[in-house]
């Protein structure tokens, strides 16, 4: 993991203050930063790390990108990748013609230090500390436009946005996995998504801070500010914004695909107009 502090935080532009005054017609850099460093253990998918197979035509990680790139706010694109997949990656870039992609650097050992090199590969070009940085993980083909416009407008706002779902399961709390005497009030739960979007000041003094006092596995950047004490707003998601993680969330996403391509032939999507002629033997029997 590279520490911040290679970057000069606090003897550059991106001194952590207690003020975070905006102009509302300032214009911010905005860049989408996709973390694609995992090998897919729980998709099973062999030698084919999740992010690149294919659904529709296209790998899980163009998907992914293509959202974020003809999104007229996005400027950028960055992309943390398994360093022996960049080549690859690259090559999809040119194939698909994926637009606005800055950079393509190695991912790191687990999904933190992928985001911190993904961090500070935008820190490099994004140097106003009101900046936006958006993090996504490399396999949410189904981001929407809305989704999106919706954490760029609640981050210039509270410089923090996570997406969430209600739950709509109940939740019980285990060590061991075979029993359990503590539940969570439903209600209260939500579930986390991405993109969760920050200001550079935020996400680079969560990273300082997080080197600092050897938090080093955060299971996200939202966990992360949570842990440091700094608590991070919330915006409702999309359900339908899945993170492709197992093989049934491969064939979920793989129905939906189907089902927007052919969609003209399920029932619910077409009205019938009835000849005459059908109409008048109905009415004879």
């Amino acid at each position: 993991m590279v520490p911040c502090a290679d970057l000069m935080i606090n003897g550059m532009a991106y001194v952590v203050s207690n003020t975070f005054a905006r102009l509302e017609m300032e214009k911010y850099m905005i860049t989408a930063m996709l973390f694609a460093g995992g090998v897919g253990s729980r998709m099973k998918s062999q030698d084919m790390p999740k992010q690149f197979l294919v659904v529709g035509g296209k790998p899980i990680i163009v998907r992914t990108m293509e959202n974020f790139a003809k999104h007229p706010e996005v400027d950028a694109i960055v992309v943390a990748c398994k360093a022996d997949w960049i080549d690859y990656l690259q090559d999809l870039i040119v194939k698909f013609n994926v637009k606005k992609v800055k950079a393509v650097v190695p991912g790191g050992e687990n999904g933190f230090n992928s985001i911190h090199n993904g961090v500070v590969a935008t820190a490099e070009f994004q140097k106003n500390p009101e900046d936006l940085i958006l993090i996504c993980d490399g396999v949410r083909p189904m981001i929407s436009q809305e989704l999106i416009s919706n954490c760029i407008r609640d981050t210039k706002k509270h410089g923090t946005a996570v997406p969430v779902t209600p739950s709509i399961d109940s939740l019980l709390y285990s060590e061991d996995g075979d029993f359990c005497d503590k539940s969570y009030k439903r209600s209260s739960m939500y579930v986390t998504q991405a993109p969760q979007g920050y200001t550079m000041e935020k996400i680079l003094w969560a990273h300082e801070e997080a080197y600092k006092r050897g938090i080093l596995s955060p299971v996200s950047s939202s966990e992360l500010f949570i842990e440091l004490g700094h608590p991070v707003h919330l915006f409702i998601g999309e359900r339908q914004n899945i993170k492709v993680t197992t093989p049934e969330d491969l064939q979920t996403l793989r129905a939906y695909f189907f089902y927007k391509n052919f969609k003209q032939f399920a029932e619910e999507e077409l009205s019938y107009e009835i000849p005459d002629y059908v109409k008048s033997a109905d009415k004879k029997e």
